[in-house]
């Protein structure tokens, strides 16, 4: 059954004025499921800022029209504003997690954070004709081509997860474990594991800054010479 990943959520609110809006416009009522997922795909990984400052306890991050309302989001908020635009246009959709170790990071999150192992990294799994298949719409493209990285594309028939290296053959990102896919974001159980892991990140209520300039700068600095 497929109805649960049609449906809105709590937090995957595809019938929230402002998702519906969103996901019309973007999607464009011309073409095939296949093309109008696609161009919702570079809709939210270009048109949404990656920012993990925000504040990681206010559950307004998680949701599709909080995100929307705020043009900036870290991975999980993004994977849920595509999640439910899919559903707008009637495409089955639901919220994948793992956790990751990351090599390329701002140093200051890194520091707040006490780890690079990010803990319910999230994608998007679209069902496309009759298979389901990843999509992590993540980090935008801007920011990628500026540390050296392609943007991670997707062309809705194979997983499409981050990238392994860089384009210097530096390691990127490390899949750790794998945490299933849900109908919506499981919040709780989230809030629960960033208390745990990042005790100190998620006292402060989100970080003061630009993550993107840091993250460029940060990349810049680990250039050889």
């Amino acid at each position: 059954m497929v109805d649960e990943f049609l449906a809105p959520g709590r937090y995957i609110d595809s019938d929230a004025p402002k998702v519906v809006a969103f996901a019309t416009a973007a999607a464009r009522d011309d073409g095939d499921a296949l093309a109008r997922v696609l161009r919702l795909y570079r809709a939210v990984r270009d048109d949404i800022i990656y920012d993990p400052y925000v504040d990681l306890s206010d559950a307004a991050n998680f949701r599709a029209s909080g995100v929307l309302a705020a043009a900036r989001a870290f991975c999980i908020g993004k994977a849920a504003l595509l999640a439910a635009s899919c559903r707008v246009i009637g495409v089955p959709a639901r919220v994948g997690y793992a956790d990751v170790r990351n090599h390329l990071s701002s140093p200051r999150l890194t520091e707040h954070m006490g780890t690079d192992v990010y803990v319910w990294h999230s994608y998007t799994d679209i069902l496309i004709d009759g298979t389901w298949v990843k999509a992590t719409p993540a980090f935008n493209s801007a920011m990628c081509r500026r540390i050296g990285l392609e943007p991670l594309d997707f062309d809705g028939r194979s997983d499409s997860l981050l990238h392994p290296y860089d384009s210097s053959g530096r390691v990127y990102m490390q899949y750790l474990t794998d945490r299933g896919t849900y109908a919506d974001v499981p919040y709780d159980a989230i809030m629960a594991a960033f208390r745990t892991h990042y005790p100190t990140l998620m006292a402060r209520h989100g970080l003061a800054g630009d993550f993107q300039v840091e993250v460029i700068a940060g990349n810049a600095a680990r250039q050889p010479a």
